[in-house]
């Protein structure tokens, strides 16, 4: 997490659900992130391929120059990069993971700024995470921020967190013996040819469509 909006809503998620997977909706105050509102967003897990944003902060919309709410976001992205982007909400809802995407976030001029985007999950209603809160955070603003839309958005990297452990089916021996409380982490980083293995990566590699996996992660 390089960005202090995605540190700021992450430790005050992790606040809010304690030891449970994940907090209530309700719980969530906005005055208590008021600093970061704007950036931030709630989605509905409607279904794997509906993903619609209930809230979406003015900051975040002003990005694209247009309303958001209602509106699927995974309609942000085409082809292979929407399906990694559906997999990765997958594994939000039905697992329980938190996730961050890093963004090529770019205009009609193909002016271009990094973007990390968080994605953690909530319940609501019946108890299943069906809500994702999350936040939209650009580094270093450009002046056309606001003024020419984000048209575009290739994916950089991708990175699921587990909170609290390691998921069953991504563990391995040694894995499996480590403290619960230690965070899990998978890596993934779009394939390029010759591209060197991102520092900090450990364990083993494996190929998902154009996206290389990395098992493993930060340990505290």
């Amino acid at each position: 997490m390089k960005h202090h909006v995605t540190r700021t809503l992450y430790d005050y998620w992790t606040q809010l659900r304690g030891k449970r997977t994940a907090p209530e909706r309700h719980e969530v105050e906005p005055g208590d992130i008021r600093g970061i509102l704007g950036d931030t967003f709630i989605l509905e897990a409607v279904d794997r391929k509906t993903y619609t944003f209930r809230l979406a902060g003015t900051r975040l919309c002003a990005a694209y120059c247009r309303e958001l709410k209602g509106r699927n976001m995974l309609d942000l992205w085409t082809g292979k990069d929407r399906e990694a982007v559906a997999s990765l909400l997958a594994a939000i809802v039905e697992d329980g993971a938190a996730a961050i995407i890093g963004i090529a976030a770019q205009n009609e001029r193909d002016q271009s700024m990094p973007v990390e985007i968080m994605f953690l999950p909530l319940r609501h209603g019946d108890g299943r995470n069906n809500r994702i809160i999350g936040c939209f955070a650009p580094h270093d603003p450009p002046y056309w921020l606001g003024i020419h839309p984000v048209m575009r958005q290739p994916i950089l990297s991708l990175r699921l967190i587990w909170p609290d452990e390691t998921p069953r089916f991504l563990r391995t021996g040694k894995e499996a013996d480590e403290e619960e409380e230690q965070l899990q982490a998978v890596m993934i980083e779009r394939t390029r040819v010759g591209a060197p293995r991102p520092a900090g990566a450990i364990g083993n590699t494996r190929r998902i469509g154009h996206l290389t996996v990395y098992d493993g992660g930060r340990r505290d």
